[in-house]
């Protein structure tokens, strides 16, 4: 395991009480605007440089962001860990995830706080209102997936791919990760339904345009079904 280190570039109010956490790996064409204009809504950016070698933490520190650096690349799963751990030491109640390059419009923040007036301490962002620029097969594969965690989660996920999210810090002892790459944003979801918590989702902007993504269909379709068999299984 790579070592992590905490540069500290320009602390907001430690009384804000949301904060942004944004996992980030060479993206460093998106990452300075993503921390600008969520800045503007909320009072304190966390970013989790997952090893990249572009220079992304920097801009995410020039933007105002405080930085956590893994020496290495590790996947957004481990980024999160890493995350979501330094948020359980911070002064905020709420805790905001998205995605640094763009995908997810910081505009729509305001929705998914307003998912929380129906008792919500977890709310996930939708795109499948609006598909019409998403890639069939993410339409595909998020449909599918969406379907499956549905049942095993009992109760409806519209997209259950979607990392734009807003959860309770309460949550925190809940969230006993296990994933390192993508399928964390399944067993988050997994692991909060079974700790008897309803997960609220909030239409929000589905935006693709110059991203690279680092998804890799393979192998994360057998990091997923392994995910899925474990929980299944009674885990």
């Amino acid at each position: 395991m790579g070592e992590t280190s905490f540069v500290i570039c320009e602390m907001n109010s430690p009384h804000d009480n949301l904060i942004a956490l944004i996992p980030v790996y060479n993206a460093a064409g998106h990452v300075g605007k993503v921390v600008r204009r969520t800045l503007a809504r909320v009072g304190r950016v966390l970013v989790v440089d997952d090893g990249s070698t572009d220079g992304s933490g920097d801009e995410a520190c020039k933007a105002g962001a405080e930085v956590i650096r893994h020496a290495v690349n590790r996947g957004k799963g481990a980024a999160l860990k890493t995350g979501l751990a330094q948020c359980g030491k911070l002064d905020c109640d709420w805790i905001i995830l998205l995605d640094a390059d763009g995908q997810h419009d910081p505009d729509d923040i305001p929705r998914l706080l307003a998912g929380r007036d129906s008792g919500a301490k977890f709310v996930v962002g939708n795109r499948m209102t609006q598909t019409g620029n998403m890639p069939f097969t993410h339409r595909v594969g998020n449909r599918l997936s969406s379907w499956i965690l549905s049942r095993l989660c009992r109760q409806p996920l519209a997209d259950s791919q979607c990392g734009f999210r807003l959860l309770h810090r309460s949550l925190l002892d809940v969230l006993k990760l296990t994933a390192d790459r993508y399928e964390v944003d399944s067993e988050m979801l997994i692991l909060t339904a079974r700790a008897g918590h309803c997960i609220a989702s909030v239409p929000v902007a589905t935006i693709y345009a110059d991203e690279h993504s680092h998804i890799r269909p393979m192998k994360d379709m057998v990091r997923m079904i392994r995910l899925l068999l474990h929980y299944c299984h009674g885990h």
